[in-house]
């Protein structure tokens, strides 16, 4: 499989990536060569083009469906399994979030409302409560938050996105209002 130069830095690119973001060069080169591909792959075309064993392909593909990123297809005639990924890169965006949520966000969780349950038998371990329960609050504002999100269409996603400091601004001019509203009320309940 004759890859092109621009495909191939991508693919090598992800590639180095990939152990920045907790997964193996050859998934992450895996991934970007189907996210680029044309057409579905096979695993024999994957591994040619990434110029790596069959078995090392396998895995990588197996965790790549484990995360929900690839797509397993048949042909008709053809008894070769083939992979893609989806098209809609906010799809990607949307399960790769949701599957590092439930593999990092949720056991996190968990271990913080089992400590905050905890009776606390030093000072020491009373400090610590009072951190944990701090990050326990902010990652459950965020899961919130970010669940949300998830239930947004693509172009409501696109439209928030893309107010990024407008979105700051609204919420400067709306806690100016209502602080003003206040001092009112103040020079109200004050007469």
């Amino acid at each position: 499989m004759n890859t092109p130069p621009l495909v191939q830095a991508f693919v090598l690119h992800f590639g180095e990536m990939g152990s920045r973001w907790g997964i193996n060069r050859t998934v992450g080169q895996i991934y970007a060569l189907l996210y680029v591909s044309e057409k579905p792959l096979n695993a024999d075309e994957i591994g040619e083009s990434i110029g790596c064993s069959r078995s090392n392909v396998s895995m990588g593909l197996k965790e790549l469906q484990a995360w929900r990123l690839v797509r397993l297809q048949h042909f008709p005639g053809d008894r070769r399994e083939y992979f893609s990924t989806p098209e809609d890169v906010w799809l990607i965006f949307k399960t790769l979030a949701e599957e590092r949520k439930k593999r990092e966000v949720e056991p996190t969780l968990t271990m913080l409302r089992g400590a905050m349950m905890e009776s606390p038998a030093s000072e020491a371990e009373q400090h610590a409560q009072a951190r944990m329960k701090e990050m326990y609050q902010l990652i459950e504002l965020v899961t919130t938050w970010f669940s949300d999100i998830q239930h947004m269409d693509v172009e409501t996603l696109q439209r928030l996105m893309k107010l990024g400091s407008q979105v700051q601004k609204v919420l400067q001019f709306t806690q100016s209002l209502s602080r003003l509203g206040n001092r009112d009320q103040d020079r109200e309940h004050a007469e």
